[in-house]
């Protein structure tokens, strides 16, 4: 009887197993950095609004502060969306006509709320509390990125468990003075670890990285 595998066949199932390992870890890399893409986690992407709201201009421009429309940011977990009312404080005067900002009159004569999309949209199995996060010194900054320069708001920062892991391993490293926590241009006069630790002990900031902390 002939042989079926000649001695060539050794060779070519060896490389062909490597090959198909390689193939599968190439398979597995690529997925998981697909996973963690900007495509994936929405960083720097812009999105949709009924109302194109510049952060630019208002913050930037005109000078509001955060908490005047993000009304609880320090009080509670949720940071605020503004009431049609807070709005039209300005706009009844200021722009009253524009026909872009007609969603925002109309809200405001039926008194029915404008959905806005969330831009920082955290899974429903995660707990953040933003009062916390804005009394322990981390600036607004530090996880929004420089909406005083966006003219639509968009994530600078994944959102993902180990973009959070970094800040609760190294408190140091992003902590600020609570005096400056909405200032967006503020920097460190000093060592920013020195500071960092300093503040540390004065707000009692702990590194809270077991899972309950977030995962209740």
């Amino acid at each position: 009887m002939a042989q079926i595998f000649g001695p060539s066949s050794n060779p070519l199932s060896k490389l062909s197993i490597a090959l198909g390992a390689m193939g599968l870890g190439a398979l597995i890399a690529g997925a998981a950095a697909f996973y963690r893409s900007d495509y994936m986690t929405g960083v720097d992407v812009a999105m949709e609004q009924p109302v194109p709201f510049s952060h630019r201009h208002h913050v930037a421009g005109i000078g509001l502060d955060c908490r005047y429309c993000h009304l609880t940011v320090e009080t509670a977990a949720f940071a605020g969306i503004p009431s049609t009312d807070v709005c039209m404080t300005c706009h009844v005067q200021i722009w009253a006509d524009s026909p872009t900002l007609e969603p925002v009159r109309e809200s405001y004569r039926t008194d029915r709320s404008i959905r806005w999309n969330k831009v920082h949209d955290l899974p429903d199995y995660v707990y953040f509390d933003h009062s916390i996060h804005i009394n322990k010194g981390v600036g607004c900054v530090t996880c929004h990125g420089h909406v005083d320069q966006m003219p639509l708001v968009y994530r600078k920062a994944s959102l993902r468990m180990e973009w959070c892991l970094e800040c609760h391993r190294a408190p140091e490293k992003y902590l600020r003075p609570r005096e400056q926590v909405f200032n967006m241009d503020w920097e460190p006069r000093q060592d920013q670890l020195s500071l960092g630790e300093r503040l540390a002990r004065e707000y009692k900031v702990q590194k809270l990285t077991v899972c309950y902390t977030c995962h209740r």
